[in-house]
């Protein structure tokens, strides 16, 4: 299974940018012993920029026909650390080729890609910047693969 996490906008050098890149270099790596092939950042663009049309029309370009599509939105439900490493073993173990988590644009996404969208996912009802989203899904994907791995990361 490949674990992708398709953004709108691209991060230029920044913190942000910088935790993401190792976040995902770590779950990369955890992942390749569980049977987690890839872990990447896929980011896509809107033309024109902040046109919900055009966002979801790249992220749709973005994302395996096959992937089971999550969103993340302050609207979703809100999983612990624990749940969204059961549901990425289920899909792993139940033979899903990918599993894509969309991170809209700074205006937030169209109705078509919440109607396309297989599960919601919120960090609670808050409303974050869409560069910290990126971070804190990165580091949530290496928690979970922490915990099959039954490593010391996640402490309950």
């Amino acid at each position: 299974m490949r674990i992708q996490i398709a953004a709108v906008g691209r991060l230029r050098d920044g913190p942000e940018a910088t935790l993401s890149t190792d976040y995902v270099a770590r779950a990369a790596a955890l992942g390749r012993q569980i049977g987690v092939k890839a872990v990447e950042i896929v980011e896509v663009e809107g033309k024109p920029p902040g046109d919900p049309r055009a966002e979801a029309s790249a992220l749709y370009r973005a994302t395996p026909d096959e992937a089971r599509k999550i969103l993340l939105d302050e609207r979703g439900a809100e999983w612990t650390s624990r749940q969204l490493a059961e549901k990425l073993a289920r899909w792993r173990d139940d033979g899903l080729s990918c599993v894509t988590f969309w991170i809209g644009g700074a205006d937030g996404v169209s109705q078509s890609v919440r109607d396309n969208a297989d599960e919601k996912l919120a960090f609670g009802r808050q409303t974050w910047p869409h560069r910290l989203v990126r971070v804190m899904i990165s580091e949530q994907i290496y928690r979970a693969l922490t915990i099959l791995c039954s490593t010391p990361y996640h402490r309950d």
